[in-house]
């Protein structure tokens, strides 16, 4: 905690920086999309609350930085409020011409694809920079063949022997030993079916991983499923501009589905609950980021924006997921919810929300060991 406090600059610096970048991709997919589709935009806004410094635009938009700079918001004309949930009182009285720029009366095709172009913007860019980093840097490439077999291991108790290349776990085609990694990692203490060639024939081995806690260089304990082999080589292969965006997708698709499964994880009880980090844990990780160069900086970016493109789709009233699910009851029963019902919709998401960031900051501030320098002031 000492440490977090002493560093604070070097922490909060990247974390800003990072932070606004990633912020700017999802609003400014919200408002791309909206103004292809002919809606005002009143204000852009990087962050929240009283407005820093600003500018207005020739379109009559308020580009703005506000005073609390964790998140952001685009307001369109006719809504109530940042949130573009609830349409504005005294909507019904707007002349044809403002009912043409309110985001409200557009079709609900239309309000859709504005509400999704932000989690899209984020999953855009991360291909983007994933596939500029395969195309300079080169893509981590490891050939998915057993270097060594550790003794007592679960490799070692299921069959798994150095030369044999993995082909397939539970069916997933294997590539590389990357996907090894990814997949067993987040399936500790279950048995796995795992092809194998070896001496060219294939062989199914089952075997479970061991489970494992892992403390990475940020502090973070994390438990993990292994197998206890290592790997034979690594190599980073520079790709071609389309193998480099296709490898990019489908890096995009594994980290997706990886994250989603640690969540369900957190979720059913099978993973900790203090692995959810919040604002102070990515703090201190773009710190450690910014640290290891550019290369490292642009990795976590993508990340990070993959993560903030997942959470909002999340179907919770406030996130553009909620958005999309009213979307959904309105095309099934051919209007939109009742205003009582979207109002206490978003009431309760914020709630969610709100409890979701409680609980992520009290596991950064105790991670941190904050509470525990607390405690030691008061006793």
């Amino acid at each position: 905690m000492i440490e977090f406090l002493h560093h604070g600059l070097t922490y909060l610096v990247p974390f800003l920086l990072i932070l606004t970048v990633l912020v700017f991709v999802h609003e400014f997919g919200h408002y791309l999309i909206a103004r292809w589709n002919g809606v005002r935009v009143e204000v852009f806004s990087i962050g929240f609350g009283s407005e820093l410094f600003g500018w207005w635009d020739s379109a009559g938009t308020r580009w703005k930085f506000s005073t609390i700079p964790l998140g952001g918001y685009v307001k369109m004309f006719g809504d109530a409020d940042a949130s573009s949930g609830l349409p504005a009182a005294g909507l019904a009285r707007l002349g044809q011409a403002e009912r043409e720029v309110s985001f409200h009366y557009k079709r609900l095709g239309q309000r859709a694809a504005i509400v999704a172009a932000g989690p899209a913007a984020n999953f855009v860019f991360a291909i983007v920079v994933l596939a500029v980093l395969f195309m300079t840097f080169g893509q981590p490439y490891t050939p998915a063949e057993v270097g060594q077999v550790q003794p007592g291991s679960a490799a070692e108790q299921g069959g798994i022997r150095p030369g044999d290349v993995m082909l397939s776990i539970d069916g997933r085609h294997i590539a590389r030993f990357e996907d090894v990694q990814q997949t067993v990692r987040l399936n500790p203490g279950v048995p796995m079916a795992i092809v194998v060639r070896r001496d060219g024939q294939e062989i199914e081995l089952r075997v479970t991983p061991s489970r494992t806690e892992l403390t990475d260089r940020f502090g973070n304990r994390y438990e993990i499923g292994l197998l206890g082999i290592t790997r034979s080589g690594m190599e980073y292969i520079k790709r071609d501009p389309l193998t480099a965006l296709l490898q990019a997708g489908t890096e995009t698709w594994d980290l997706s589905i990886g994250t989603l499964k640690a969540m369900w994880q957190i979720v059913i009880g099978t993973r900790a609950a203090d692995e959810l980090g919040g604002p102070l844990r990515i703090a201190q990780m773009s710190g450690e980021v910014a640290q290891g160069g550019m290369v490292a900086v642009l990795w976590f970016m993508a990340v990070l924006s993959i993560n903030l493109g997942l959470i909002n789709l999340f179907p919770v009233p406030v996130l553009d997921g909620g958005h999309l699910l009213f979307y959904a009851a309105e095309a099934v029963r051919g209007k939109p919810l009742g205003h009582r019902a979207q109002e206490y919709g978003f009431r309760i998401g914020l709630a969610l929300v709100l409890t979701l960031m409680v609980f992520a900051t009290w596991n950064d501030l105790v991670h941190l060991r904050i509470v525990e320098f607390v405690k030691g002031l008061v006793t």
